[in-house]
């Protein structure tokens, strides 16, 4: 007999937007949370996006972590950041912008490798990176129009697709999506670099899919149900729709949550952006994307036109 793992109901009946209002109100405080932090806190910017030197060397002993960064602040270079890697005797540095361009730097990397020799012992280069500020400033002026362009391009999308109505609640709710992200690795002061505007996009593109699907049904919905109140009809949606968010949802996560812990330190920051990125996306679709619905007075007979409508019976509402 084989095992089936539900994790919801084959037909739930939850009153989601019961709770349109709550959802509301909490999508919005959590975003004004978020640009609070932002502007306040600001992102720990990575070395890709403000410019600096990233060293990363491997001992031939465990490495005192304590001494090294000792060593390499003794230098007086500003703040380092210093990390073990996948290996235990691999370790990065990641050193500020140095006054006198590449030439310098060089010459810095040789001054840290003798500092670090003096307390662990002789040290292989197993990579250095020099970003200077204008590259750094380029970086991070296309990786904020890539997610513009990528929002900008789904609400078209959306539109073309469907009405203006689930255009604009799925813009609202994929830029919750980004904003939110943003906020926490403010708030946490995780590094913010290239890989991590990979996986805000990669989440933006996930959140899209799953506002489509339910979308859809909506859609379908409307042609089924013609005289369904349209709150009825979207909680409806949603339900019909649940184990399939639900199941997806889940099953990615098994997938990022294992790169998460089991990853090494290099992927924690984008395995985390993933994980936010799977949990925001599908409370963005239940309660920005759909409720947006009711409060932009969507236009039900302009969704539910087709060519082939007068040929089809309108069910009965109670099927």
């Amino acid at each position: 007999m084989a095992f089936r793992l539900k994790l919801v109901p084959d037909r739930s009946n939850f009153n989601f937007m019961k709770w349109r209002q709550v959802g509301f109100l909490f999508s919005a405080l959590l975003t004004y949370v978020s640009l609070g932090i932002l502007f306040t806190s600001g992102l720990n910017l990575g070395i890709d996006l403000k410019g600096g030197l990233m060293i990363e060397v491997r001992t031939m002993q465990t490495p005192d972590l304590g001494a090294m960064r000792a060593a390499v602040d003794g230098l007086n270079l500003g703040e380092a950041g210093m990390q073990q890697l996948g290996a235990d005797n691999d370790v990065l540095l990641r050193l500020p912008q140095q006054p006198g361009g590449e030439q310098a730097n060089q010459e810095l990397a040789a001054r840290v490798k003798v500092a670090l020799e003096e307390v662990v012992g002789a040290v292989e280069y197993r990579r250095v990176e020099f970003v200077g500020p204008q590259v750094s400033g380029e970086l991070i002026v296309n990786g904020a129009l890539a997610v513009g362009l990528a929002i900008t391009a789904m609400l078209a999308y959306i539109w073309i697709r469907f009405e203006w109505q689930f255009g604009i609640g799925t813009t609202m709710a994929l830029v919750f999506d980004a904003v939110t992200t943003l906020g926490l690795f403010s708030l946490l002061q995780l590094e913010f670099n290239l890989p991590i505007i990979a996986a805000i996009l990669t989440t933006i593109g996930y959140s899209m899919n799953d506002k489509v699907v339910i979308f859809d049904r909506v859609r379908e919905n409307l042609r089924k149900y013609r005289s369904m109140p349209l709150i009825d009809l979207l909680n409806r949606s949603i339900n019909d729709t649940l184990a399939r968010t639900i199941n997806t949802s889940f099953t990615t996560l098994i997938a990022v949550l294992a790169l998460l812990f089991f990853g090494g330190d290099v992927l924690r920051e984008f395995n985390l952006a993933m994980t936010w990125g799977v949990f925001i996306g599908t409370f963005s679709s239940m309660y920005i994307a759909v409720p947006a619905l009711l409060y932009l007075s969507l236009n039900r007979g302009a969704v539910a036109r087709e060519p082939s409508s007068a040929a089809t019976p309108a069910a009965s509402p109670a099927e």
